[in-house]
Order: structure tokens, then C-alpha cells, then sequence
């Protein structure tokens, strides 16, 4: 964690790390550890929430918690977008990261694979693979999907590439 801005390594050091090395194919192992992502999960929702910084919900949407869906979103100048947010937890998890999607943008920047998945691999990726498995679902969001969306959201609002829920119906009404 050496080079990190302070804000970052502080929120780090409080979402708790995961010890069960076990994907989904691994029975009563798995189990334990969705056990310990949603612990996680919690804390750094609640994190989020006492610094006034919500900004996901997600949930597991099918029994066996390999399908996760849930909105994100990010204020730029004041005015709040949302966004669609989805994965899959990969069969070789949590040694391979999950590919984290926001499909309503797919196609509207070169940082974003088909399908809407952004691109992680550069920089997250390594962090990842030297993390395992203490890093999960949160981890991702906090280091993966919350800097992307940091860098990526002014840019496509700036260039006109995405509009704002009220600026898209007003020129719907037109």
C-alpha cells in the first residue's frame, strides 16, 4: 500500500479481509466464504454511509451467489448518475477477479470491454492476484469500480457521450 493517496489506504485498512480461499465449486467452503463477502460487503456499505459516500447497491441475485446485480452511481457538477451494475462470480474465484459490468454504457469508452465490462487488468488485476483470496466483492468495488468510475463518468458527461436522466427526458419532450 506504499504510494497510495491517505483517504484510500484509510478506507482499505477497514473493509475486512476474507480468509476462506473457496469459489464457487467448493461446496460448504463456498458458502463460508459468501458468508464473509456479504461481512464485508456490510462493513464497507456502512463505511460509505457514516462518510456520506453511498454510492452501490448490489445483491446477489440467484441462491448460489455467483450472479450479483445492483446500481452504482457517481455526482459529477452536482448531479448524480446511475448506472446498471452487474457480474458473475468467475468459476476460478477468488483467484480471478470478477469482470465488473455497467452495460447502459457499453460501447461509449475505449476503458470498457464488450458487454460493458470495464477494463481492470492494468491496474487492478496485479493487486488482485497479489491479494488473494483476502481481497473480494468489496475489494473490487472499492479499488476497482470506484476509481474507474472517478476517471471515466466526467470524461463521457464532458464529451456528451452520456446525459443526465433529467437532461435525456428534457430533450425527449422536445
Amino acid at each position: 500500500m506504499e504510494g497510495w493517496d491517505p483517504n484510500t489506504k484509510s478506507t482499505l485498512t477497514r473493509i475486512p479481509f476474507l480468509t476462506t480461499k473457496a469459489g464457487p465449486r467448493d461446496g460448504a467452503a463456498w458458502t463460508q466464504r459468501l458468508k464473509e463477502e456479504y461481512k464485508s460487503l456490510i462493513a464497507y456499505t456502512q463505511m460509505n454511509k457514516s462518510n456520506d459516500n453511498d454510492w452501490f447497491r448490489i445483491s446477489a441475485s440467484n441462491p448460489e451467489g455467483t450472479r450479483w446485480t445492483g446500481k452504482c452511481w457517481y455526482v459529477h457538477n452536482l448531479l448524480k448518475y446511475e448506472f446498471d451494475l452487474q457480474f458473475d462470480i468467475p468459476i476460478t474465484y477468488p483467484a480471478t477477479a470478477p469482470e465488473l459490468e455497467l452495460p447502459e454504457i457499453d460501447g461509449k469508452t475505449q476503458k470498457m470491454y464488450r458487454g460493458g465490462k470495464i477494463c481492470l487488468t492494468v491496474h487492478f488485476k496485479p493487486l488482485w492476484a497479489k491479494n488473494c483470496p483476502r481481497f473480494g466483492i468489496a475489494h473490487a468495488l472499492c479499488l476497482g469500480l470506484a476509481p474507474w468510475l472517478a476517471a471515466e463518468i466526467p470524461i463521457l458527461v464532458d464529451s456528451g457521450a452520456i446525459k443526465h436522466k433529467d437532461d435525456a427526458a428534457t430533450s425527449a419532450e422536445s
